[in-house]
Order: structure tokens, then sequence, then C-alpha cells
């Protein structure tokens, strides 16, 4: 259970500041929503994010499978040492208050683990809708339970938004990334739906193709239809503590807009907003 997992360690200030440090290092979108919280639940979630990197950084990482293999095998050792109040490493003596603090649940973490490992054995190449939807709820949706931990909605509205706004940011993701992706040898598109449009299910292949923007704007629709059940849960929640949530999913929102408009006619250079443009969209979120 969460309450177990501090009683022979605290947070330090210095674990603290190394996660807040990282996160913003990192450059991520998510920096934006999750600054504005107040201190313990930004500090969790700064700690979240950085689990999910040290995480994903393994199964990205140029090894050999045994080496990345063994890499998530001991952060699923962490997190149980995490859970039995004895972490090691800096980000899990970062989330021990937050897990207590949060009741943040273990088996969410282990999903992204899971998540990863699903990479770790990649690259993945045109897996089947199923698959892709169970991958984007490992690195996804597990972090979004984690998150609505934090913001203060572990509930059935809450798994709801975290599992609808946790696929249509990794779809959205996923369509900005195809040609990034397809030169690492990734292909994360559905089989589906290459099968569909006549697409060879080959990264470098598919990425030639001329239909290959078809499959991405109906991959986009997917994503279109969880933005709008994510927007239909964040109306019954509480408003000013979903406001995170809200920011996200106004950035990717628009990050999904700005790619379908074009058509997917043009996948490089990757698809970015301003910090300008994230910032509008994050404080026009803001409950005052």
């Amino acid at each position: 259970m969460a309450d177990q997992a501090t009683e022979t360690w605290r947070t330090d200030d210095a674990d603290r500041a190394e996660m807040a440090e990282r996160v913003e290092r990192s450059g991520t979108s998510f920096y934006w929503s999750m600054r504005l919280l107040p201190r313990a639940k930004r500090e969790a979630m700064f700690a979240i994010y950085a689990f999910c990197r040290a995480v994903d950084d393994i199964a990205d990482e140029p090894a050999p499978l045994e080496s990345k293999q063994a890499g998530l095998a001991e952060w699923r050792a962490e997190i149980e040492r995490l859970y039995a109040g004895r972490p090691t490493h800096a980000v899990a003596r970062a989330l021990v208050d937050p897990v207590r603090r949060f009741a943040l649940r273990r088996e969410d973490f282990l999903a992204v683990i899971d998540g990863c490992e699903m990479d770790a054995h990649g690259p993945v190449v045109a897996p089947d809708w199923s698959t892709l939807r169970l991958y984007c709820a490992r690195v996804a949706g597990a972090v979004g339970h984690l998150s609505v931990h934090v913001f203060g909605a572990p509930d059935r509205q809450g798994y709801k938004l975290a599992a609808a706004l946790g696929e249509a940011v990794q779809l959205t993701n996923l369509l900005r990334d195809v040609a990034e992706d397809a030169r690492d040898g990734r292909l994360y598109l559905p089989r589906e739906l290459l099968q569909r449009h006549g697409v060879p299910p080959l990264p470098a292949s598919a990425l030639a193709h001329p239909a290959l923007p078809l499959v991405c704007l109906d991959v986009a629709k997917v994503a279109e239809t969880r933005f709008a059940e994510a927007a239909e849960a964040l109306r019954v929640l509480p408003h000013r503590a979903m406001t995170p949530a809200r920011i996200i999913e106004g950035i990717y929102h628009r990050l999904l807009a700005r790619l379908t408009a074009e058509g997917f006619r043009r996948l490089e250079p990757k698809m970015r907003l301003s910090k300008g443009e994230k910032l509008r969209i994050a404080l026009a979120r803001l409950v005052w």
C-alpha cells in the first residue's frame, strides 16, 4: 500500500531540487502545467516526470536488449524498495513523500516500466490497434493515473480523464514524430490503417508512400475523439484542481490541430509550438 512507503526515508531538499532541474532541462511541454502547481504537488509531478524519463531513457539507449532488460528490472526492484521505505535511487527518493501524501499506486509505476519494455524489445513496427492502445495506456495512461492522484481526483472520472487524455497526447506525439521514429526503425502507426490505405508496414517505405498522410489523418481522428472524451471528463471534475490537465489538453490539442491542418504533408522539421504559444495556452486556462 502507498502509506507503507515512507517508514524509513523522507525526501530531502537536494533530491527535490535535482528533480526540478531535470524537468526544466528536458524542455518538456508538461513543464508549463507542472510549474504552476502548489509546491507539494509540483514536486510530486517533477518526481513522477523524472521517473518516466529515467525508464524511457533505458528503453531508448543504444544498448543490447539484455542490458535494457536489466536496467528496467532494476527499476522494478527499486519501486519495490520505494514502497518498502528503502529507496536508493535519487528519483525514487524524491518519490517517497509524494507516494505517501497522494497515495500513488505501485501498479501505475510498474505499468510505465512495462510500456518502456515494449520499446526496449523493439523497435516497435506497425503494431495492431489493440497493442498500440495497450502501449499508450502504459506509457501515458498510467502516468495520467499518477497525475490525477496528485491533482486531487483519484476517482472514476479522474481515471476516465487519465485514460482519454493519455491516449490523445500519446497519439499526438506519435504523429508528430513519424519521420524521426522512421529514421530509428520505428513505426507506431497501426497495422490495420496501413493495410487499409495500402501503405507498406515498414518504416522507410511507409515514410515515402503517398498515402501515409491518409493513415495519419485516420489516427488523428481517433486522437480527436479521445480529446473530446477528456474534455467531457474535465467538465465534471474540480475546475481549479484540474488546471494542469486543462493546460496539457490545450497544448497538445493545439499541436494536433496544427498537424491536421497541414494534412501531414510536411513531417519534417518536427512540428513544435513556441514557448510563447504554450505560455498563452497555459495562461488562458488558469483559474484566478
